[in-house]
Order: C-alpha cells, then structure tokens, then sequence
C-alpha cells in the first residue's frame, strides 16, 4: 500500500488514534487510546525486527508499522484467541490459569473454537420437511448441498506468511435439518484464522461441521496458494521459463477431507460433489482424501532451520542460515518466539519448529544492508549498448523490456508484494539497447528492500532514466498480500502503477504504443 495510505493519516483523530481503529481497541477515557496487551508486545516486536533490518522504526513509513503488523496478526488468528475486551480480563484469565498456564490456555482455547462453531451453527439449523432421516435423498429434495469458492486466507504455520485459500463445502442433511448457508463459510473461516497448514485446516473444518450440524456426510476441498521465496524468482529471471502459477508467485496445493456417506465406497455422493465443482471449472477429478499429499508445502520448508537443541538440518537445496547466527540474528528470532506466544500458541509444538527462523529468513532477503550485493557491482552510468532488432516501432527507437518478475516487502505491513515490470525506453542510437540481464539486476536492487509500489516504480524509472534521458516509462503490475490478508480481504485483485519521464511525458501517441505492447504481450502470454 502506498501513498495513498499515507494520505489516510490526516484523517487520523487528534488524539492520534486512527479512524479505522477497531472500537473493541479503544479507550475513550485515554489520550492515545489503550490496546490489548498482546497487542501492544507485537508492536514492540516488530520494533525490534525492523532495527534487525537496519531500519529506523520512527522514520515516516514505519512509524505505524508496528501497529499495523500486530493488529493483522491479532485479526489473522482470531480463531484461536479467546478475544477479551479489555486487559483486566486478560490479566484475570492468565491468575485462574496458575502454574500449567500455557496448557490450560490452550484447552481454554480448544473449548473455545468448540463453543464458536456450536453458536454458529446452532441458530440456523431449519427443520425440511422433504428430508427423511436416511442419506437425504426423499422425493428428490434433501441431496447433496454444496457452497461453492469461499475465499479465505490463513498464516503458514512454517513460516507465518498469509496463503490465499478457496474453499468448497458439500454436506448431505439428515434429520430433517438443513443449516443456512452462510453458516457454512462462517465456520471455515474460524479454523482459517488461526496458524494453520492445509490438510489440517480440511480436517479441522470438515470434523467442525459433522459434529456440529450432524448430516449424513460432509465433504471439503481447499485450493490454497503460497508465495514462493524471493529466490525462485531470482533463479528464473526470464518469464518464458516459468510456469503461470510461478509467474504469479504461487505454489499451489490442494486437499480435501471428508466423513459419513461420503467415506462409504460404492456410492456417489463423492463423485456428484466433484462434478458440482467442476461445473465452476474446478477440476479434482478423482480426488479422494488421500490423493492430495501435502507435504512440507510452504517453501520456506527447504531452508536450513537451527533446532532447539543447538545444531541444525540443511537442505542441499540452500545453506544460507548458519547454525550459529549472530546477535542480531538471534535477537530476531527471539522477538519472532515472543509473537508466537502473544498469538496464545505454543513455539515448542512439533509444527512451529524453526518457524522463527523460517520468518527471519524471509524478513532477511529484504535487509538494507543487502544491496550492495544486489546490485552486482553494475554501474548503469557506465554500460555499454549492444546492438538489437527489438524496437516496438522503428520509427520512434521505442525498446521495450517485459515481465521482469520481482518480490518486494509493502513497508506499512511487512507482507510481500509481487508482480512484473514492464520497461519502455528511447534508445539514444537506432538498434542500442541494455541486456535483459541488467534491467533484472536493477529491478532486484530496488524491489529488495522495504517498498511501497509507487516508490518502486519511481526509482527504476530514475534509473534507467540516468541512461536512456530521451524518454523512459515504467509499468509495474502487482499482488499485494496486504490485500488479501487484512482489512477488506480483497482476494484476487492486483495493483498496477506508471512512472513517465522524458518525451513519454510529452507523446501520448508513444506512451499508448508502450501500453499496446504490454497488452499484446499479456494476451498472447508471453
């Protein structure tokens, strides 16, 4: 998110709390208003993970990441919360839980989700009259029920990034009770928000729902996605190389789970709940529980990762993280412990093993002090121009440069963002141009850091600019986790910026050649 948020803070109330602060967070007898106490150990977290990165937090931009961050955190694991509303309730709660605190907080929590799913599921059960009390099949009326693409998000419990989540429930009634609809979506997101991995998720809803609602059988299926690492994109610089699904910064992965009539071989309960999805082009034709394995699905899972014992596994793949990680290291990995606990989970359960450390890497690949390395040494001022065919339009010296692919870290959430750049230039001499490989070293040096898009595209029009002083204009298209994973949750959409400078800010004619040619390249997929 960009300037556009910046500009929200003059909004903001003079008491310096912000207009779209939760109520449940404020204090209307306070100045700054009052927040959890949780909460606000996040913030200093993040504090500390920030100076990790060699960043100032109070610098314009970060000031109210801190805040941001632990709020998302909060809300993206209210599921397994036991949200209280004010910090004397919290304080009570941890004086009851006594010397086992940890292990009656998380039975608390357990009992919790429980009561969650029966309050919601309880008030809309109606009574069906069609319904028999067999597998749901009298007169036609009480078959199969299916919700189709609910859209969720949840955090990886290996490394603590949102993943993006569509979810299909299918349920047969019994009893002559069918639940509304929306109950169903309502209970999937409750296990969504909480450190999840995909199969367990399945499990998680699809057990919620038989004990609650009491069909003949449900059925789930989850299509979740997964923003690689930063490295897959720097290992695969050229676009005709990777696949659609790596091109937009995904590992995908799909799992299903499944109970009553749905498990008993010989009917086809599970067969009619494929096709209903596949009318929606979702294809999992011969899908069963079993026949999605997901394993160690997050990329984070191929990194060196430090036990608790002192030593540490290596993947042949990647030995970037030493065993032995320096002070600041270590102190990053500590804050990232402490979050695990302000989120009421416990760091030592087999799953959390090493996700610290898997959330420090990743914070990692975005360190300031990273890109002199980055930058290769290359010295834009100083290229030499290759000789090339590649003009959109002879007539003009119009290069373009396309899809470059880039990761970068959105500065007011600490979530990724990523997409392609689109480059247009005019070449000073007919038929000169950069090698591709430059443009994407460029691209790597100004995306690697802490970035809002607008800044991004700004800079690598600057760059290029230094170079090419005749015209340049710059298209960066990309997703923003922050979309999907907080506040309106807009799963699916994408953000796209320009920066002009030179005779594109004076030739409309040439500025839409530039767009005409990234749109034929979109279309064609190249």
């Amino acid at each position: 998110m960009g300037a556009l948020e910046e500009a929200r803070f003059e909004g903001e109330l003079e008491n310096g709390v912000g207009l779209d602060e939760p109520e449940e967070e404020l204090d209307a007898g306070s100045g700054l208003g009052s927040r959890p106490e949780a909460t606000r150990a996040i913030e200093e977290v993040i504090r500390v993970l920030l100076q990790g990165l060699g960043e100032d937090p109070e610098r314009e931009g970060l000031r109210k990441t801190p805040l941001r961050v632990a709020k998302a955190f909060r809300e993206g694991t209210r599921g397994c919360l036991l949200h209280m509303q004010d910090e004397d309730r919290e304080k009570e709660g941890r004086k009851k839980r006594g010397r086992s605190s940890f292990y009656c907080w998380h039975l608390a929590l357990q009992r919790s989700v429980r009561q969650k799913v029966k309050d919601i599921v309880q008030g809309a059960l109606f009574p069906e009259a069609g319904l028999d009390n067999g597998t749901g099949h009298a007169g036609g009326a009480g078959g199969l029920v299916v919700v189709r693409e609910i859209s969720l998000f949840s955090y990886c419990e290996s490394c603590l990034l949102p993943f993006s989540i569509q979810c299909h429930v299918g349920y047969v009634p019994s009893g002559q009770r069918v639940v509304g609809l929306s109950k169903l979506s309502r209970v999937a997101d409750v296990f969504a928000k909480r450190l999840q991995d995909p199969q367990r998720l399945s499990d998680d809803i699809c057990a919620a729902l038989q004990n609650s609602i009491n069909p003949a059988g449900v059925a789930v299926a989850l299509q979740c996605w997964h923003i690689q690492f930063p490295e897959v994109l720097r290992c695969n610089p050229n676009p005709k190389h990777l696949s659609k699904s790596d091109m937009q910064g995904w590992v995908q992965a799909s799992v299903c789970s499944s109970s009553g009539v749905f498990e008993v071989k010989g009917n086809s309960f599970w067969n009619d709940f494929l096709a209903l999805l596949k009318f929606r082009g979702i294809n999992l034709e011969g899908g069963s529980k079993s026949c999605f394995p997901v394993q160690s699905w997050c990329p984070s899972r191929s990194l060196e990762v430090p036990l608790c014992n002192g030593h540490s596994t290596k993947s042949p793949n990647n030995g970037k993280v030493s065993s032995k990680p320096g002070h600041a290291y270590a102190a990053m990995v500590a804050a990232v412990t402490s979050i695990l606990y302000s989120l009421g989970e416990d760091p030592m359960r087999k799953e959390l093993i090493g996700t610290p450390y898997r959330y420090v890497q990743w914070l990692m690949n975005f360190k300031s002090s990273n890109l002199d390395f980055k930058m290769n040494g290359f010295n834009l001022g100083k290229l030499c121009l290759h000789k090339t065919g590649d003009v959109v339009n002879s007539q003009c010296h119009i290069h373009s440069v396309l899809n470059l692919p880039f990761c970068s870290q959105c500065e007011h959430h600490l979530l990724p963002f990523h997409g392609v750049v689109h480059i247009g230039y005019f070449d000073e001499e007919e038929g000169k141009h950069i090698e591709r490989s430059i443009f994407q070293s460029m691209v790597h040096y100004y995306g690697c850091k802490l970035q809002v898009q607008e800044r991004l595209t700004r800079q690598i029009a600057e760059a290029v600019h230094v170079v090419f002083r005749r015209g340049v204009m710059v298209v960066v298209e990309a997703n923003h986790i922050c979309m999907i994973s907080r506040g309106i949750e807009k799963v699916g959409s994408s953000t796209a910026t320009i920066a002009v400078m030179g005779q594109f800010s004076t030739d409309p004619a040439a500025k839409a050649l530039f767009l005409q040619t990234i749109s034929n390249s979109t279309a064609s997929g190249g």
